[in-house]
């Protein structure tokens, strides 16, 4: 037992026992018992009065000598605090290095509590996202930051990928993104791209340009070759291959250029405000009808799967989209093989599958399909006369529909290419059974 507890139990039993043997001499021995702990408890209850108004005062006061076990707690009390007020001083010091560190980056950010509150944020905010640290310091973020596509990225939840905004004075670009942490609390971290986006805006046009320049030459190389394929006919076959494969690169050349420009179009122009209902039963028999023809020589089965539910958007884009999937599943789909167009939808998303039974891809190309110009395999992809540009115009596609692109793929199993598209993008028919009744 701890030498003062024991010191404080000898004592209380002394002032008690000296009590009670007063108070029996005198023939009232319970009564003196009764005195002698009243007595102990008031003189402990002293010594607490005056701890208690020791740590009232904030113990700034002179530490008061209270004897015994409690001058323990005391120094006790006094320790930790001592303790406590060196590890705040430590962490203030950190804190406001860490401040001094984020205030001299040159990325933007700003911390948001609860209800998206502004709490904090370092001098670029002001230039990047256009706040004024002493004035907006308490203020709900979506009311200063008023681009839609901002509030809709914080409502969303899904930070995963960073937002492009333009800037508070032209031509500045940023890219943003939110990191939450604590409780309900995030981070908005923000960057100036301008330069890259100037980049990028560079080499869209000029490869635009370029594709545009390049059509004319390759339309009058591709009539020459059909008018020498025409004179030559008779001559021996080193002439007709030579020429028979000069008109294969360039139709090739011509491939590759139309779908430069399509995904220069893609990049450049602005989404539809205004979208047309596509009917989704003729353009999946046309999808159905290109799948023949491609592949003909093949003996290919084609299957289409339709739930009866339109889309809203862009037709001409969409049939690009998909005849792209298509053509992609009918170049690596053997002979015999099958290939099923299926169109499905509920009420939470509709979905576009476009499943073959050909090779397969690995996994580990799976993330990267949708790239310009990755291919699986390169000879394969030449062979079977793709630009390496079919994915990314899908992709770019599917953006504009706010829809995303799944793959499944197993090698030697086949492929399924799956266009996932939100219920705000579908159009279902009439329910009958719902029909108001006829009036009279």
């Amino acid at each position: 037992m701890h030498r003062e507890l024991r010191r404080e139990l000898w004592m209380a039993l002394a002032i008690t026992g000296g009590v009670a043997a007063l108070a029996a001499v005198a023939g009232y021995p319970l009564a003196g018992v009764a005195a002698g702990l009243g007595l102990v408890a008031a003189l402990s209850l002293r010594k607490l009065a005056r701890l208690h108004r020791w740590l009232v005062r904030g113990r700034r006061a002179p530490i008061p000598e209270l004897g015994g076990l409690w001058d323990e707690v005391i120094r006790e009390i006094h320790r930790q605090d001592r303790d406590s007020e060196r590890h705040k001083e430590r962490l203030t010091g950190l804190f406001d290095r860490l401040q001094a560190a984020a205030s001299v980056m040159p990325d933007a950010m700003v911390v948001l509590a609860r209800h998206d509150v502004i709490e904090w944020a370092n001098p670029p905010a002001e230039r990047l996202l256009g706040l004024r640290i002493e004035r907006d310091t308490g203020a709900r973020i979506v009311h200063l930051i008023r681009d839609p596509a901002f509030g809709a990225y914080l409502a969303a939840g899904d930070y995963r990928e960073p937002l492009i905004l333009k800037g508070p004075v032209e031509p500045m670009a940023v890219t943003l993104q939110i990191i939450p942490f604590g409780a309900n609390e995030r981070l908005v971290m923000a960057r100036d791209i301008t330069h890259v986006k100037r980049l990028e805006d560079m080499r869209q046009h000029f490869v635009a340009d370029v594709s545009h320049e390049l059509r004319t030459p390759l339309t009058v190389l591709h009539g020459f070759l059909e008018t020498f394929a025409d004179l030559f006919e008779g001559q021996d076959g080193e002439v007709r291959s030579g020429i028979a494969l000069m008109r294969e690169q360039v139709e090739r050349m011509r491939r590759l250029v139309d779908d430069l420009l399509a995904l220069s179009r893609l990049e450049t122009t602005p989404a539809r405000a205004h979208d047309d209902v596509v009917d989704m039963g003729a353009l999946l028999k046309g999808l159905a009808d290109i799948a023949t023809v491609l592949g003909a020589d093949r003996g290919q089965r084609i299957e289409v799967e339709n739930c009866g539910a339109d889309l809203v958007g862009n037709v001409d884009e969409l049939r690009s989209a998909f005849t792209n999937l298509v053509q992609n599943a009918v170049r690596h789909t053997p002979a015999g093989g099958s290939i099923r167009l299926v169109w499905r939808a509920d009420a939470s998303e509709g979905r576009f599958a476009v499943i073959d039974s050909g090779e397969g891809i690995a996994e580990r190309h799976i993330p990267f399909l949708t790239q310009r110009f990755y291919r699986v395999d390169s000879d394969r992809s030449r062979a079977s006369g793709g630009t390496g540009l079919g994915l990314a115009i899908v992709a770019k596609v599917l953006l504009r529909h706010d829809a995303r692109l799944a793959v499944e793929s197993v090698l030697g199993r086949g492929s399924t290419f799956t266009c996932v598209f939100p219920s705000s993008r579908l159009k279902f028919p009439p329910d009958p059974s719902r029909a108001p009744p006829p009036t009279v």
